[in-house]
């Protein structure tokens, strides 16, 4: 990973980051280079709600910055969802955090005044764009597959936000004229139904037993086969209209899902090479499973510089004090 510049600092100074994940929370100080130090990783236990998630995480939190050497200059922290410093929304995967403060609870728990927010997804590509698999390409599309299902978009070396935060919330796509529920009842349907969790509560209903989306892929029952052939037949379907929308120069996917990239992938790749007019290069994200998390790292580090950053002014809801 190339290093961003380093704010000015002493060798022992960090920045935190915390990635509060719909399965799980992954944390972790790095130094001023943006090389992690300690790291850390806990089940966000999501039917147990909010509050516990949260209180378990900030404990871990002050642990790592506790046994890292040095000043803990900034927090930058992602989560899924719309992030505004008093609140989240679209963020029902989690009981209760829609209502979470997040940029005052880190700041009262950890005692560090400077805290930078930003959606999961366009964090994550903000890291592919900076250091990985995004650099060079625009217009670019960072695909988050995870819990839920969102997409990061690069235009013009900027994250695309939107007029209200919400580009690339692909998981509320409509699935077809059938859906006659949507945001505005709370519902995402293509996250619903080829998201993660989907996943492993659909496997779960089918083959009589608790699994995540990770049991259901690797389970050799023909019925989770052809549930999962039709998740990504789905999902595909709506990541090729997102090429033809946008004609990106290349799409990186990266979350959960592609703990069998190859499955996924495939599937995509199948969709795209006969839909969509000029079809992108698609390769894996290079930060696979933690660019979120490495998005929060560069996060921090703007917060400790107090720099306004070009490539994240569009990243939604900024809380840097």
């Amino acid at each position: 990973m190339e290093s961003p510049t380093p704010p000015p600092s002493g060798n022992s100074d960090f920045v935190l980051a915390i990635d509060f994940g719909g399965t799980k929370i992954a944390l972790a100080t790095a130094d001023v280079e943006g090389h992690i130090l300690e790291a850390d990783r806990l089940d966000t236990n999501a039917g147990d709600g909010a509050a516990q998630a949260i209180d378990r995480a900030l404990g871990r939190a002050a642990a790592l910055v506790a046994a890292t050497a040095g000043q803990c200059l900034a927090v930058g922290a992602v989560s899924p969802g719309i992030v505004y410093p008093d609140r989240v929304w679209l963020a029902p995967n989690v009981p209760g955090w829609e209502g979470l403060a997040l940029a005052q609870l880190l700041r009262e728990s950890l005692g560090v005044a400077r805290v930078e927010l930003a959606n999961d997804a366009k964090a994550a590509a903000l890291a592919e764009t900076r250091w990985g698999s995004l650099r060079g390409f625009d217009p670019a599309v960072l695909l988050n597959l995870g819990t839920g299902l969102s997409a990061g978009i690069v235009v013009g070396g900027d994250i695309l936000e939107g007029a209200n935060g919400a580009a690339g919330e692909i998981g509320y796509n409509l699935r077809g004229l059938a859906d006659e529920r949507g945001a505005a009842d709370g519902r995402a349907p293509l996250e619903e139904f080829a998201g993660g969790r989907a996943i492993g509560e659909r496997g779960s209903r089918l083959l009589g037993e608790t699994f995540r989306a990770a049991d259901v892929f690797a389970h050799g029952d023909v019925r989770a086969r052809l549930l999962i052939d039709e998740a990504l037949a789905e999902l595909s379907l709506h990541v090729a209209n997102l090429a033809i929308l946008l004609n990106p120069a290349r799409i990186a996917v990266g979350g959960g899902l592609m703990s069998h990239a190859d499955l996924v992938l495939a599937a995509l790749e199948r969709r795209i090479s006969f839909a969509v007019p000029f079809p992108p290069e698609l390769v894996p994200a290079q930060f696979l499973h933690d660019g979120p998390l490495r998005g929060a790292v560069a996060l921090a580090l703007e917060a400790a510089r107090g720099e306004a950053a070009t490539d994240t002014d569009l990243l939604n809801a900024r809380a840097t004090s």
